[in-house]
């Protein structure tokens, strides 16, 4: 997809209401630190739209990103970081839940897992949660650059075993750095929530 203008138009909290949009959405879930902001800013064609943060744990809403008039990306809060209170962890799974349960939009969900480890026990939990609110969830593993490309496979075979990933679930490798993958995330997009939504 040519990106020609992208904006920030909504953020909702833990008290929002969510927007009632009329363009498909896509969802991208992972843990805080695996690389959701940088994915996006990478999608999108920009350096800082989404804020890339040391600090993980920093996205604490729902943000909705406005690309070409055509469809939302939206940015859900980041998971399983010890540092934020549980009191406001505890409040950020029934804000994607009433979001996913929600939202009349919502076409497609991502689940962003680090391919350097072994999925965590939140990533686990994050991906059949996912599946029982009805998405199977294209799993997207980043941090392409910072392994051996020997040690890809090894870990794309890991991260499905750990997950149990569903047989033709699609998992694309991809590495903010190089851009690896950016493509085929958008012909994913494109084929799943764009042109089913012309179909219609």
């Amino acid at each position: 997809m040519i990106i020609k203008q992208v904006e920030l138009e909504t953020v909702c909290g833990i008290t929002s209401r969510l927007p009632e949009n009329t363009l498909p959405e896509v969802a991208f879930a992972g843990k805080s630190n695996v690389g959701k902001s940088s994915l996006i800013n990478a999608l999108v064609n920009r350096k800082s739209l989404a804020r890339t943060s040391g600090q993980p744990g920093k996205t604490q809403t729902i943000n909705f990103y406005n690309v070409n008039k055509e469809l939302y990306i939206v940015d859900l809060p980041g998971y399983g970081y010890a540092k934020v209170s549980r009191e406001v962890a505890a409040k950020w799974g029934p804000m994607i839940e009433n979001y996913l349960h929600g939202s009349r939009q919502l076409r497609m969900v991502f689940l962003l897992i680090d391919m350097r480890h072994k999925p965590t026990d939140n990533d686990v939990q994050m991906y059949r949660w996912i599946l029982s609110n009805g998405f199977s969830p294209v799993i997207i593993a980043t941090k392409l650059d910072k392994i051996k490309k020997s040690q890809v496979s090894k870990q794309i075979k890991l991260l499905k075993d750990t997950l149990k990933v569903m047989e033709g679930v699609p998992v694309v490798p991809f590495s903010s750095v190089t851009k690896q993958g950016r493509d085929e995330i958008w012909e994913l997009i494109e084929t799943y929530a764009l042109e089913e939504d012309a179909m219609e």
